[in-house]
């Protein structure tokens, strides 16, 4: 039987509430857009990746980026909009290898294409950077096996469940989301841990992805229930 273990760390759950902030920044063309792309800090790439998703989180499939919907509806230049859409947010582990992504994908096209630099927004329509202001709370709850964790995860707000699964993997630069690393690394569960870490939850609305967690954390319990098969050498054990 594959028992389950207690955790060398408990589980600690956290929630975030988020403010968008103007920056004074803004972009009329192409050119513009680029050179305020390569400056301006994480939080407003990160805002400008997530705001669709952090405003409808009941919505899906993946939400699009705000330069995609500006280059595609501003400056009507769909090629590239389309190029930008189609960026795979979750192969990206870190906010400079998006923000690096989006770069290079702006400047091969406006080699290709130099005429779209001379396409400007009119006035009122020219792109606002706004960055994302996160506040962390811990919350009352923790977890120090499975079924813990489970029965909390039915608990917590989709605000605890997006921190844990977007905001420490990307802005925070984990590398993966909390909840894979603590169950590798507390409860010796890779096989579950690289399951989850395989999720992309841009395809999912935020209750869809607690689901999905929760069936994937009970069938691992379920698992570590069943008894294994008898041998040929049991069955053939007389019986007390």
């Amino acid at each position: 039987m594959n028992t389950l273990h207690t955790a060398k760390e408990p589980f600690r759950f956290y929630t975030q509430l988020h403010m968008p902030e103007l920056t004074g920044l803004k972009a009329s063309n192409l050119q513009e857009l680029l050179d305020l792309i390569k400056t301006v800090p994480g939080s407003v790439i990160y805002h400008h990746n997530h705001r669709f998703l952090q405003l409808h989180q009941y919505l899906s499939p993946e939400p699009p980026n705000d330069f995609a919907y500006w280059i595609t509806g501003i400056l009507g230049e769909e090629e590239l909009g389309e190029e930008l859409f189609s960026i795979d947010t979750i192969q990206y582990t870190t906010i400079r290898e998006l923000r690096d992504e989006i770069v290079r994908s702006i400047e091969n096209y406006m080699v290709k294409h130099p005429r779209s630099l001379q396409k400007f927004a009119t006035p009122g329509e020219e792109f606002h950077f706004v960055k994302s202001v996160s506040f962390v709370f811990q919350t009352p709850y923790t977890a120090s096996d499975l079924k813990e964790f489970q029965a909390v995860l039915q608990r917590v707000t989709i605000n605890s469940i997006y921190f844990h699964m977007f905001e420490s993997r990307l802005r925070i630069g984990r590398g993966t989301n909390d909840f894979s690393n603590w169950l590798d690394d507390s409860l010796s569960e890779k096989k579950l841990a690289n399951k989850i870490a395989s999720l992309d939850p841009y395809t999912h609305t935020m209750e869809n992805l607690r689901i999905t967690l929760i069936k994937l954390i009970e069938k691992r319990i379920v698992e570590s229930m069943e008894k294994p098969p008898e041998t040929d050498r049991e069955l053939a054990l007389p019986k007390p």
